[in-house]
């Protein structure tokens, strides 16, 4: 797929477009980006990557945890909300702000494993490969383009792509080891190592819509690389996220000034939607450890210690005869437009 999408890509050194040659990309300046065997390009320059990126092992942590099927009722509201809005915008007339918040639960109580991440929100023949784009584009029409900021591996972007059957998807990630993953997670998507602090390799104006779900958000960057009426979809972590586990094992929790933050990185848009997210999740001794080993959580605590913590919180619910712990999912999906062409939501 990245075939499909290296038109939408400049060069990160001299701007300049570029285009597929072989196992590479190049531009007109005959800088040149090899394409890794797994099928995604590096456009990240200088040496080395920033500590910021997952290591291999949060990575493996997060894919294992999310093909469980846990955060399934997340990536179903991304991609309702990605479906809805490229919807509102392909009908006439229908191009107004949307004002509307809710800010109770859409989603309720949720427990158990096992549903396929995006099965909620998946249309007849949401699974349509790259076929579907060559058709569209052959009507003369434009496919969305849907793009993933700090995709991880790609999970919530494969669950908007099978919702948006005539979708591209463009995923980047600053860590190598997410990117190989998001490089295959959909036949409608590519993907690219790159650094969303820095300014984007990607062509101005291309984005219908911008997901960032848990990533770094730079303001500027996204409206630059959106279409006119488009959208950014982000997800943030609210304070009850994974209560009990945050207080009995001491993890990192959402600081106060966590909404205030994401309204500061996103200078220049207005939140046009909200919408809070709220389900249980019954978690056992592996499934605790791969949730707390894919987030920040995992750079602040000794894994032997807290692999004893896991096991004693584990050990008391076993005790309380309840073989899973009990744990709250919570989190605010916002809806941001341009300022010039949105009204605040009150």
């Amino acid at each position: 797929m990245l075939a499909d999408i290296v038109e939408y890509l400049i060069c990160p050194v001299c701007g300049a477009d570029l285009r597929l040659a072989g196992a590479s990309v190049r531009c007109a300046g005959n800088h040149s980006f090899d394409v890794a065997k797994q099928g995604y390009v590096s456009l990240l320059t200088g040496s080395g990557q920033p500590g910021t990126a997952d290591t291999a092992e949060m990575v493996a942590a997060r894919a294992a945890f999310l093909d469980r099927g846990h955060y399934a009722p997340l990536a179903d509201a991304v991609a309702r909300a990605v479906r809805a809005h490229l919807l509102r915008e392909n009908v006439p007339g229908k191009h107004e702000s949307c004002t509307e918040t809710n800010d109770g639960a859409d989603i309720k109580a949720y427990r158990g494993a096992g549903v396929e991440a995006g099965s909620g929100a998946a249309p007849a023949g949401g699974g349509r490969g790259p076929e579907v784009v060559d058709e569209r584009r052959a009507e003369g029409r434009t496919a969305p383009v849907i793009l993933d900021a700090g995709a991880g591996t790609g999970h919530y972007l494969a669950a908007v792509l099978n919702a948006v059957d005539d979708g591209i998807g463009m995923a980047f990630d600053v860590s190598k080891h997410a990117v190989r993953r998001a490089a295959r997670v959909h036949p409608r998507a590519g993907a690219f190592v790159a650094d969303v602090w820095r300014p984007l390799p990607i062509r101005s104006g291309v984005a219908d819509v911008v997901i960032d779900v848990f990533a770094p958000r730079n303001g500027p960057e996204f409206r630059r690389v959106l279409r006119p009426g488009g959208a950014a979809v982000v997800v943030t972590p609210a304070p009850a996220h994974l209560s009990p586990l945050v207080e009995e094992l001491g993890l990192l929790s959402v600081d106060e000034e966590k909404e205030r933050r994401v309204a500061r990185s996103l200078d220049g848009f207005a939140e046009t939607g909200r919408h809070a997210i709220e389900f249980e999740m019954e978690l056992g001794l592996e499934e605790i450890a791969q949730v707390v080993g894919m987030g920040p959580s995992a750079w602040h605590h000794q894994a032997d210690t807290l692999d004893e913590r896991i096991a004693a919180v584990v050990s008391r619910n076993v005790a309380k005869r309840q073989q899973k712990v009990v744990t709250r999912a919570a989190f605010h999906l916002s809806i941001f437009e341009p300022a010039h062409r949105s009204r605040p939501v009150p």
